[in-house]
């Protein structure tokens, strides 16, 4: 069951990849960053860390895995963390929501909607994390915490 799950999100993100223009070089790469943001979403559902938690955990790795290929074959890493984060985009959970509006449960599809929200803010809340942390460890981050923070080195 995980090698035809761990396939599917590899061809999913691969044809998102073809669908979104990436360069055909690169498709394998995209394939390659849904699959392991997958297993880390599956890994992290065994460990019981439950649907959000271990979204937000596949997000970063995605992010991580994208930064660093974007580097390796100097692409911008938008062509990796887009086609990457596609298995991990809640669809069936918004889905599922939207009939059950349709068929009047609506104690069950504000449940469903939330839960498609939480998990849509994971995996927004993983990517900017990871870059807010790539960004301090190259030492770009320090001059953006400074000024946010009010401080500055003008005397």
């Amino acid at each position: 069951m995980m090698i035809e799950q761990l396939v599917t999100s590899f061809i999913a993100s691969a044809a998102f990849g073809l669908i979104f223009n990436v360069p055909k070089r690169t498709l394998p790469h995209c394939g390659a960053v849904g699959m392991v943001g997958w297993l880390v979403y599956v890994i992290g559902m065994q460990l019981s860390a439950g649907a959000i938690a271990a979204t937000l955990m596949a997000s970063v790795a995605v992010t991580v895995i994208s930064q660093l290929f974007a580097k390796q074959y100097k692409t911008p890493i938008i062509v990796f963390s887009v086609s990457g984060i596609i298995p991990l985009v809640p669809g069936g959970l918004a889905y599922d929501a939207m009939r059950n509006v349709v068929e009047d449960n609506y104690d069950l599809a504000v449940q469903l909607a939330v839960e498609a929200f939480m998990i849509s803010g994971a995996i927004a809340i993983g990517l900017v994390f990871s870059e807010v942390i790539n960004q301090i460890i190259k030492g770009r981050g320090k001059h953006a915490i400074d000024r946010y923070a009010g401080r500055s080195d003008r005397r």
